[in-house]
């Protein structure tokens, strides 16, 4: 790939894992709202990812939005919900990282890069978020988990917001958490003794 359009490419993914962090916390905000911003034609997906902003497609994206985001709020079906978001977020980050790959003209291409970039991305958040879960669960026996609930719909929705607006920023805000966190999952090794 010539510099030039390698250059031309960065932001495009930046935008794909920022995207992709939204999806790690609400699997199907991110595809309805990047369906509908492409329909708008804010935003500009790849040729095989047009389907995204079909009236189908987006009417289907805005029926599972609306049930994953009242469904999270019950103690007993968000562990359900996080269970299947272990599969399902990766793969929606990874969906959405291929779709704004546009630059990309096999779509093969976009969506091995999109799977390369987009599920990890996803699995950061998602995985930090079942970790808080868990904790609120054991500490508050899920009273507390239907207002996390919440303040996850807000995160997601202001991530979503940074990765259209400022897509570097948020790309490097994913990078440094998930830096930060294999860090801290690391194994630590034993001082030595004196």
């Amino acid at each position: 790939m010539e510099p030039a359009a390698l250059r031309e490419l960065v932001p495009s993914l930046a935008l794909a894992i920022g995207l992709a962090a939204c999806a790690g916390l609400r699997a199907w905000l991110p595809l309805l709202l990047t369906g509908l911003l492409a329909r708008f034609e804010y935003l500009e997906l790849g040729s095989a990812f047009q389907f995204l902003k079909a009236d189908r497609a987006l009417a289907l994206f805005a029926a599972a939005t609306l049930i994953e985001l009242v469904a999270d709020k019950f103690p007993a079906v968000d562990h359900a919900l996080d269970a299947i978001g272990t599969v399902l977020r990766p793969a929606a980050g990874a969906l959405l990282a291929a779709s704004v790959l546009w630059q990309i003209h096999d779509p093969l291409v976009a969506l091995a890069l999109g799977l390369i970039v987009g599920a990890p991305s996803a699995l950061v958040p998602h995985a930090a978020k079942s970790a808080l879960r868990a904790v609120s669960t054991t500490l508050t026996g899920g009273i507390a988990n239907p207002l996390l609930s919440l303040l996850e719909d807000a995160i997601a929705l202001g991530l979503f917001v940074l990765a259209v607006l400022v897509p570097m920023l948020l790309a490097a805000l994913v990078a440094l958490t998930a830096v930060l966190l294999l860090r801290r999952l690391r194994p630590r090794a034993p001082a030595p003794s004196a």
